[in-house]
């Protein structure tokens, strides 16, 4: 029975890599092999959101890949390949965006959320310095007295 369960998730988990799709493009040089490479693993499937273009098994994946194919066979270089991406589906397609007013909270808000974090942290440790030293420990007149009274008795015990 083990061995039934095993062979059906094994199969089952095998299914997926028969139906996925193989692209297989001539290009008429090494570099624009190279060039493509570069271009589907620097650019994010717009559907899958966290997977490049080139492991994407995603229809628009699909498509992406021969669009830009087809614009390297047009002697396009990488920069306007990415241009016309970026400017069809957005600067989330590319993995690592450029650096302008619309994408400077995604560069700069992490390193300000923890120097935010930082500076809170430091007035709170602050706050609690100072509300310690304001209120020291003194005793009045009379809970020394009655501090002294209760040693005294304790000594004498």
């Amino acid at each position: 029975m083990k061995r039934w369960i095993a062979a059906a998730v094994l199969g089952l988990s095998m299914a997926g890599v028969a139906h996925a799709a193989i692209d297989t493009y001539e290009f008429a040089k090494e570099s624009d092999r190279e060039r493509f490479r570069e271009l589907t693993k620097e650019l994010r499937c717009p559907k899958c959101q966290n997977q490049d273009i080139a492991d994407s098994n995603a229809p628009i994946a699909a498509d992406l890949r021969k669009e830009i194919f087809r614009m390297l066979g047009e002697g396009k270089d990488n920069q306007q390949i990415i241009d016309f991406m970026v400017d069809r589906y957005g600067d989330f397609v590319r993995y690592k965006p450029a650096l302008n007013a619309k994408t400077a909270v995604l560069w700069f808000g992490p390193a300000g959320l923890l120097l935010g974090g930082f500076v809170i942290i430091a007035v709170i440790v602050r706050r609690r310095r100072v509300q310690r030293t304001d209120t020291k420990d003194e005793l009045s007149a009379e809970e020394r007295e009655r501090l002294d009274h209760l040693l005294d008795k304790t000594k004498n015990d």
